[in-house]
């Protein structure tokens, strides 16, 4: 696949936890739409392409990119899109993106941290990258995680168990807004994504220059969730190496495989990824609702309250009711 052939890409850079798998699924459902294989390449991080001349640059996209991710993509669908939200906290690595399609339109999703951070966690631990059990203990974790302790083997990405990193809105969107250009950014806030999803559906599709389409399906998504083993759930969503061909699931393996390679017997991938669903299934349980300690709450408040005066200076929006401490409050 060709740049030529995917001439428009909106990315969804928003904060994790943010609504970002409802507005992705939304604009999925769009005729024009070209959504990857999985959801969140994450490429421009993986791939550091900002030293690379026009010509190397536009290669390696279409090879690692486009072909990878996007090849699937039926005639029509002139608009690709990508979710990666790791974007959000690197905005320079979406240079090079920006070179090769100027008109690129980016969504930031942000939600209230005192919601967004216990998610995340929880988040985190379904997918194998987190092992501590309560989202407290992992807050306090974060000096040893500053220092590379306290990192989980089955961790894809170190600084996603950041927490308090994830949530400075204000420095991370001032800065996006520097280097991509505030008028290429439509900000979704949780607040208004959950209140009214059809309105901000139809304000992202303005300011995208699509037509709304009118089978968008405005249920709202699935919460988060909790499992019985973690050994279990990490060995099924972030198998070591030496079983990761038979164990991964087929969004890992597609992220991973190499294009020159054949691709396993796929009577044989779906037994394997058939067996793999079942047990994941089996081990899926709804999340237990802890309350999140008054002290982690104040410490987060204190922490994050100037990012989020910054960011509704930025924003022009009153986001006063954020971060407020509550007796009882779940995680």
């Amino acid at each position: 696949m060709t740049i030529t052939d995917l001439p428009r890409f909106i990315f969804i850079v928003g904060a994790p936890r943010c609504g970002t798998t409802a507005l992705a699924a939304y604009l999925k459902a769009h005729p024009r739409i070209c959504f990857p294989l999985v959801k969140e390449p994450h490429f421009f991080l993986q791939h550091d392409t900002r030293g690379l001349d026009a010509a190397a640059l536009r290669s390696l996209v279409e090879r690692e990119y486009l072909d990878r991710f996007y090849a699937e993509c039926g005639p029509g669908r002139d608009t690709g899109v990508d979710g990666s939200v790791s974007y959000l906290y690197a905005p320079d690595h979406l240079l090079p993106a920006l070179s090769l399609w100027p008109d690129a339109k980016f969504v930031i999703a942000l939600r209230d941290p005192m919601t967004m951070l216990p998610s995340l966690h929880a988040r985190l631990k379904y997918t194998g990258d987190e092992t501590i059990a309560t989202f407290a203990d992992a807050w306090a974790a974060i000096p040893d995680r500053i220092a590379g302790r306290r990192i989980p083997r089955s961790c894809l990405e170190p600084r996603w168990l950041r927490y308090d990193e994830a949530g400075r809105f204000g420095t991370h969107v001032e800065l996006f807004f520097e280097i991509i250009g505030r008028e290429r950014c439509f900000v979704s806030l949780f607040d208004d994504l959950a209140a009214d999803p059809e309105r901000q559906y139809r304000a992202l599709c303005e300011f995208a220059g699509l037509e709304p389409f009118a089978g968008t399906n405005f249920a709202p998504r699935r919460e988060s969730r909790g499992f019985r083993y973690g050994w279990l759930q990490r060995l099924l969503k972030r198998p070591p190496g030496f079983a990761r061909d038979y164990l991964a699931g087929k969004q890992f393996a597609q992220r991973e495989r190499s294009l020159d390679k054949p691709t396993r017997d796929d009577k044989v991938s779906e037994k394997i990824f058939s067996l793999r669903k079942r047990l994941l299934r089996w081990n899926r349980i709804p999340l237990p609702k802890r309350p999140i300690p008054m002290a982690v709450q104040v410490d987060i408040r204190a922490r994050l309250k100037p990012e989020i005066d910054r960011l509704g200076t930025l924003l022009g929006r009153n986001l006063s009711h954020w971060l407020e401490v509550r007796d009882g409050r779940l995680g």
